[in-house]
């Protein structure tokens, strides 16, 4: 198995002391914390993208050309972007400068986004989300794969003979899936035999499993090989400590601040995906995606997950809101302590030399 750090740079007042540090902070964190996850020996970092609500992650391309020049290993990702927003001819040069910049180290996780209130921002409609991510999608793989493009679609006005410019670094960099709730993406993938990135985060395990097996289902049906049907996984946060009970009494009152947050601003919206199904740390812990615990109980958690997903990437976030150092602490403790007890049970081809898709340049074996 292969592992990713993932922040979508929430930035918001701690839920119990109201606490909240300055955004340049926060940025730099983003930061340092990739380099501090390319020494460690994770495989990839991922930053996310919003444009409403408590976030700073409006602007991940920025964000990213920093990790390229702060890096030289790990792998740079997007969790998710949200390409239902975007025009495809500005996220094809933006991203294909991050794979320059990078060297070729740059795949990307696209989405419709979990957030409703960035369409009338955009100045577009909710109502046709998946109408924008299904052209904007097919519109962006042809332009990182072909100079010279014509293109006539729904919502893009019409293209002849553009080639964007710069070209990624080493061939079209890949592109992931992100799913949470619906079939769309799950079948946009499984169309085209790109990978599949389910989110993990909020809802029961049946929830997420139901997506990735139509993803397999479908994936076969179009003819693809099943050795592209790559499938990644989130969580539902990340603490560690020497025993259960000590990670479960420490992580609580911010776990269980933030579900109540998160439930009361989401109040009477019946659609998955908003609200945590999980509302008390020891419910998330025992039947959600939560990884609270000690490294051997988180290991076997993820190890249990794997038996139901067979995924082949495991994505952590770690909550802001901690101390910075206990932070790092965490993050430390889940690659020498978790890591291993994972990774050799788990084989994967996922960018390793039988991965033709892969980042081009990224050193085998790392």
């Amino acid at each position: 198995m292969k592992f990713q750090v993932l922040d979508i740079v929430p930035h918001a007042p701690h839920p119990v002391t109201g606490e909240i540090i300055p955004v340049h902070e926060r940025l730099e964190r983003v930061v340092e914390t990739a380099v501090r996850a390319e020494a460690l020996g994770f495989d990839s970092y991922a930053v996310g993208e919003r444009h409403a609500g408590e976030f700073v992650s409006s602007a991940p391309t920025v964000l990213l050309g920093a990790l390229a020049q702060a890096t030289d290993r790990i792998l740079l990702s997007t969790g998710v972007t949200v390409l239902s927003l975007l025009d495809p001819v500005r996220v094809a040069e933006d991203y294909a400068t991050v794979d320059q910049l990078s060297g070729g180290r740059l795949e990307i996780v696209i989405g419709k986004g979990n957030e409703d209130r960035h369409f009338p921002m955009f100045g577009l409609e909710i109502g046709r989300q998946y109408e924008y991510l299904t052209e904007n999608y097919e519109l962006l793989r042809r332009l990182i794969r072909d100079e010279h493009v014509d293109w006539q679609g729904t919502h893009h006005a019409d293209l002849h003979d553009v080639t964007t410019f710069p070209r990624p670094f080493a061939g079209p960099f890949r592109i992931w899936h992100g799913s949470a709730t619906s079939t769309h993406a799950v079948d946009l993938a499984a169309r085209w035999g790109d990978p599949l990135f389910t989110a993990n985060a909020l809802q029961p395990r049946e929830a997420y499993l139901v997506l990735i097996e139509r993803y397999r289902e479908k994936l076969a049906e179009h003819g693809h090989d099943p050795s592209v049907g790559y499938v990644g996984s989130g969580s539902g946060g990340l603490f560690l400590a020497d025993t259960d009970d000590e990670a479960i009494a420490q992580y609580r009152p911010i776990y269980e601040a933030m579900a109540a947050k998160l439930n009361q601003a989401h109040a009477g919206d019946p659609r998955k995906g908003k609200t945590m199904s999980f509302t008390t740390i020891e419910d998330a812990v025992a039947h959600g995606p939560a990884l609270v615990g000690t490294p051997e109980r988180v290991a076997e958690k993820i190890l249990d997950y794997h038996k139901a997903y067979r995924h082949d990437l495991q994505s952590v976030s770690i909550n802001p809101v901690l101390p910075y150092p206990q932070q790092q602490e965490v993050l430390a403790r889940f690659a020498e302590e978790v890591v291993p007890l994972v990774r050799d049970e788990v084989p994967t081809t996922l960018w390793g030399p039988d991965d033709a898709r892969r980042a081009r340049e990224r050193e085998v074996g790392l």
